[in-house]
């Protein structure tokens, strides 16, 4: 009999309802993580480990960085990934979940508002409940309606600082921001944008660069998780060099947290550099994102995005999950993703065109989802 029953009568509830989680093994051809670039496993960063290892790189850091776990391999990726991203300045933290938390959290003023697209991840959500600012959601990459919410609060005597906050390519619906027509709005507005690059950095913009990279004129804030396609883990927050003091001075997830392994500094300094140095394995990654989206429309009748995320709608929690198992038992690892991750009744296979991949192995996963569902 367990001590906790009301958590016990929760996980229950889950169950019924087809939607508790468990943690299980890596298997089978990977449809599911976010190596876009195959990075994570590479000799590239087996490497470039060894090599930081032998000049003397520790594995941790002893406590947080403003007392004496800062090290020489954090200011070093900092000042390679200002110059990199073309930003005034950039901050490491342990993760992208942390760097949003600690952005939303620390910078909106009270009297401000945070304009967020609807679909925005959780970690900002769970960033703005610490913020001080009001914050309004618009309708999901639709820019007229968040014109239209800034221009309501504007009426009702709004006067503070406007922050748009969106993703440029969201993770469960592989669809892109409309980050002109949002970035418009930010200039007429003075406005800062902050744009989560998690899932386009390393693989969009120039050499990688993200695609809020193109837009100049505005005040910009941009999160590059290094946990996806450079294939380590932290995050680099990229933006003006009073932003970035502004965070070390005032944010909780970063005064108050251990440094990260100075060896993942090293190492995402090493896939910066495969970046820039070897581009064939960008255009690897885009030619295998035109593969699957032309397999996937021609084998299964569906139209994703042009981005290497596809969501396959299922509807049904349950039914999610045995098709994703029926998946998983013929050697393709695609999981099923679940209310409340998506809207409820939107339950669905998140196809993911991971690095490791190949085009013969992309076509059999369509065409094995496409008998199942026949």
């Amino acid at each position: 009999m367990s001590r906790f029953p009301a958590h016990q009568a929760q996980l229950a509830a889950l169950e019924a309802r087809g939607r508790t989680r468990a943690l299980s093994p890596a298997q089978g051809l990977d449809f599911a993580s976010n190596d876009y670039l195959g990075l994570a496993g590479s000799e590239l960063l087996r490497d470039a480990a060894h090599q930081a290892l032998a000049r003397g790189v520790p594995l941790g850091a002893g406590g947080s960085r403003l007392l004496r776990g800062n090290h020489p391999e954090f200011e070093a990726l900092e000042t390679e990934a200002a110059a990199f991203f073309a930003s005034g300045a950039a901050l490491f933290m342990g993760g992208g979940f942390q760097g949003n938390l600690a952005l939303f959290a620390s910078l909106p003023r009270a009297g401000d508002l945070v304009l967020h697209d609807a679909l925005i991840h959780a970690s900002a959500h769970d960033g703005l409940r610490h913020s001080r600012a009001e914050h309004r959601p618009f309708r999901h990459n639709d820019a007229a309606d968040a014109r239209a919410v800034l221009q309501g609060w504007r009426r009702a005597g709004g006067t503070g600082r406007i922050w748009i906050a969106v993703e440029s390519l969201y993770s469960m619906d592989g669809d892109f921001a409309p980050l002109d027509a949002l970035a418009d709005l930010a200039r007429e507005n003075d406005a800062v944008l902050v744009v989560d690059e998690a899932h386009a950095t390393g693989l969009y913009g120039h050499q990688g660069r993200g695609l809020s990279h193109a837009i100049d004129d505005v005040a910009l804030i941009a999160l590059h998780t290094c946990g996806k396609a450079l294939g380590v883990s932290g995050a680099l927050i990229t933006a003006d060099k009073v932003v970035i003091d502004c965070l070390i001075n005032r944010a909780r997830p970063f005064i108050y947290a251990t440094a990260p392994s100075p060896l993942n500094a090293a190492l995402v300094r090493a896939s910066l550099a495969a970046l820039q140095e070897r581009p064939a394995l960008i255009a690897r990654a885009g030619a295998l994102r035109a593969h699957a989206a032309k397999e996937a429309r021609d084998l299964c009748g569906l139209d994703p995005a042009p981005s290497q995320i596809i969501p396959l709608p299922v509807g049904d929690d349950h039914e999610a999950l045995t098709l994703a198992a029926h998946l998983q038992a013929a050697g393709f690892d695609i999981r099923a993703i679940r209310p409340p991750t998506v809207p409820k009744g939107t339950a669905r296979l998140r196809i993911s065109i991971t690095g490791s991949l190949d085009p013969a192995a992309i076509t059999a996963a369509f065409r094995t989802i496409a008998a199942t569902r026949s």
